[in-house]
């Protein structure tokens, strides 16, 4: 494979992960709004919106848990390109059905599908870009897989709220559908993610088929290792309490400091672009400066300290510096621990990177839960407790390896 060959099939694999992030950055600051109109109409009880809110972010990623293995077992035997192809159609599905919900149950079965079919895009992505690069520039090619899903949600939170303030003059029903303003950026996503899967039909080759079938029983004990253990309590971590942030920050900016949708897409918008440009620059000179190790303590400690602070900050240019440093501490960890997880085996790389978004996903299940949960007794308490997990969590980083 020549170079620029390598390279197309590169851009074309963060393409995809981009639109799916973007997807998901969309609906950000647009849940908060969009649950509370649905679940009036519902004429549900005005104090179970933040539950449900949690349960709709929640309910991605438990599915998402249940099936992302399958698709990483699958993409390691049929190779990479049939799974993400997979993942765009529940991607744009997910979206119509988003788009044109007319009560919560609809938007529960949209959550439900997209988390079944988008948690093979992810993962196996990271797989493909593992497939077709050396081992060492695998932690710069994992940055910029970490650099295409913060660029989606760089734009995903602004694109949501501006296009949910869109001044759409009608309302169109049919059948169990309904088009309304909150309609046009999940209908925009949908378009988006069929002419991506288009392009991937056309240009993006399959991956070479080189896992062979051996027994469940090595593979489960290979694969779970004490040092793969400790990777994944460490991304769980990560992931617990970044989605625990986005969660109940979207609660807070709408509740708390009386922001609209965009003002909440801006601190989402922050939170991409700083993990989009940081995470590139740490994996190409990080490790001139210190070890990855050193790097993860480090990122593990600036998240943590940052979520403990922000409660306390009501003035909105204070809000986002903190989301900046917030954003910061989690570009020195992520990209990090994910080219360890794709360097523990060559040959089930796939399924091992799988394994990690599982976990993730689990983080993903947790956070909006109990941060919604924690809301109860006052915005204090998720992000205090968040962020001693994390400070909580370095105690793990001497085990690792350098």
């Amino acid at each position: 494979m020549n170079k620029k060959e390598k390279l197309n099939k590169i851009f074309l694999v963060l393409l995809s992960l981009f639109v799916v992030m973007l997807g998901y950055g969309i609906l950000l600051p647009i849940l908060p709004y969009y649950t509370e109109r649905l679940a009036l109409e519902d004429n549900l009880d005005a104090d179970l919106i933040n539950f449900h809110i949690g349960m709709l972010i929640s309910i991605y990623p438990l599915f998402q848990l249940i099936f992302v293995i399958v698709w990483g077992r699958l993409s390691d035997k049929y190779g990479r390109k049939p799974i993400i192809l997979i993942g765009l159609i529940g991607f744009i599905v997910m979206n119509l059905l988003t788009g044109l919900a007319t009560s919560l149950t609809m938007l529960y079965v949209a959550r439900i599908f997209g988390g079944i079919f988008t948690s093979s895009v992810i993962p196996v992505s990271n797989a493909y870009l593992s497939d077709i690069t050396s081992e060492k520039r695998r932690t710069k090619i994992m940055a910029w897989s970490g650099v295409a899903i913060s660029s989606g949600l760089i734009f995903g939170p602004v694109l949501g709220g501006l296009l949910s303030q869109a001044n759409v003059h009608f309302q169109y029903s049919f059948g169990v559908f309904h088009f309304d303003r909150f309609s046009v950026p999940f209908l925009f996503a949908a378009v988006l993610g069929l002419i991506i899967l288009i392009v991937i039909i056309k240009w993006l080759k399959n991956t070479a088929i080189v896992t062979k079938i051996r027994e469940e029983a090595t593979k489960f004990s290979f694969s779970f290792s004490s040092y793969f253990m400790l990777l994944l309590t460490l991304s769980f971590v990560m992931q617990f309490v970044v989605t625990l942030f986005e969660t109940v920050f979207s609660i807070y900016g709408k509740d708390e400091l009386a922001f609209d949708s965009s003002q909440v897409g801006i601190g989402f918008m922050l939170c991409g672009s700083v993990m989009a440009v940081l995470q590139p620059v740490f994996a190409v000179y990080g490790e001139k400066i210190m070890s990855s190790k050193s790097q993860i303590a480090i990122g593990l400690t600036i998240t943590g300290l940052s979520l403990i602070v922000f409660p306390f900050m009501g003035n909105e240019l204070f809000v986002y510096g903190l989301i900046v440093v917030f954003a910061a501490g989690g570009a020195l960890v992520t990209p990090n621990l994910l080219s360890a997880v794709s360097l523990i085996s060559k040959n089930d790389t796939g399924r091992n990177i799988s394994i990690q978004s599982s976990t993730n996903s689990i983080g993903q299940i947790l956070g909006p839960v109990l941060g919604t949960w924690l809301i109860a007794g006052g915005f204090y308490y998720p992000f205090i407790i968040a962020g001693v997990v994390v400070l909580a969590a370095i105690g793990l980083v001497y085990y690792l390896k350098q």
